[in-house]
């Protein structure tokens, strides 16, 4: 038998009850799990925001190194803006000169120039400088060419070979075209293989360019010449205006390709 409420007492379905177990906390699985995560990304909102402001590789830079930087991207800039320039006048005289065929022949004539060089199937001279890379302890390996080649076509580079020590009854040192599909590897009696070409130290860069930037793409503090430096090599740059990038590439015949019409 059910005893009846005294009067005045707090049932289940009173307020006073409904209260107090909507102030009471309870915790389920979920809502742990659920806490956890948020704790989890919060954390990690945190370590992302501190390391975006932490402070880059060039704040430790001098104020000279940061000049020649931003010296180094204007020039780039302004290179970028004499070829969009040239690019816009072919096409003028193209569409609209007195001669079109004749006009039209010419660009092509200069674009096959130009793209020959790029692909290494003709020499190139103009400004540029030397890069030589002597490796006394034998640590200069094919990583090390290759971040320098690396530097040097984000520089501008816009024509290069690779020489290496010239050897016993050899007249001149081998040389190496370098180009989009050149590759490195380590020689298995020491030196680098490049292009199957194996070259021994000291390598020589021998590049086309604005000798300033691509200089100064060199010098970058962490960059090339410090790699080579704490691998006790060194890095001697020579600039000059007249620079000439002679071996050459041949130009393989297509074993499936023929012209369309």
């Amino acid at each position: 038998m059910t005893l009846p409420a005294e009067p005045g007492a707090a049932g289940p379905d009173s307020p006073g009850s409904l209260l107090r177990r909507l102030l009471t906390p309870r915790f389920r699985r979920v809502d742990l799990a659920v806490a956890a995560l948020l704790a989890v990304l919060g954390f990690a909102a945190v370590i992302q925001v501190r390391s975006t402001q932490a402070e880059g590789p060039l704040a430790a830079a001098r104020q000279g190194d940061l000049v020649q930087i931003l010296d180094e991207l204007t020039n780039r800039n302004d290179r970028l803006r004499e070829e969009i320039s040239a690019l816009e006048q072919a096409r003028r005289e193209i569409t609209t000169g007195t001669d079109r065929s004749e006009a039209a022949l010419a660009e092509a004539r200069r674009r096959a120039q130009l793209l020959g060089v790029l692909a290494g199937t003709v020499p190139a001279a103009g400004p540029g400088l030397r890069l030589t890379i002597s490796d006394p302890r034998g640590q200069i390996g094919p990583e090390v060419l290759l971040n320098a080649l690396e530097e040097l076509r984000a520089a501008g580079a816009e024509a290069l070979q690779l020489e290496g020590a010239t050897a016993g009854g050899t007249p001149a040192p081998p040389a190496v075209r370098v180009v989009a599909s050149t590759s490195f590897l380590e020689g298995e009696d020491g030196g680098v293989l490049v292009d199957g070409t194996l070259l021994q130290p000291p390598y020589r860069f021998v590049v086309v360019g604005d000798p300033a930037t691509l200089a100064t793409a060199l010098s970058i503090p962490g960059g090339v010449e410090d790699d080579v430096v704490q691998r006790g090599g060194r890095a001697l740059v020579e600039r000059s205006e007249d620079v000439r990038v002679t071996a050459v590439r041949p130009l393989p015949e297509p074993r499936y390709a023929r012209p369309a019409a």
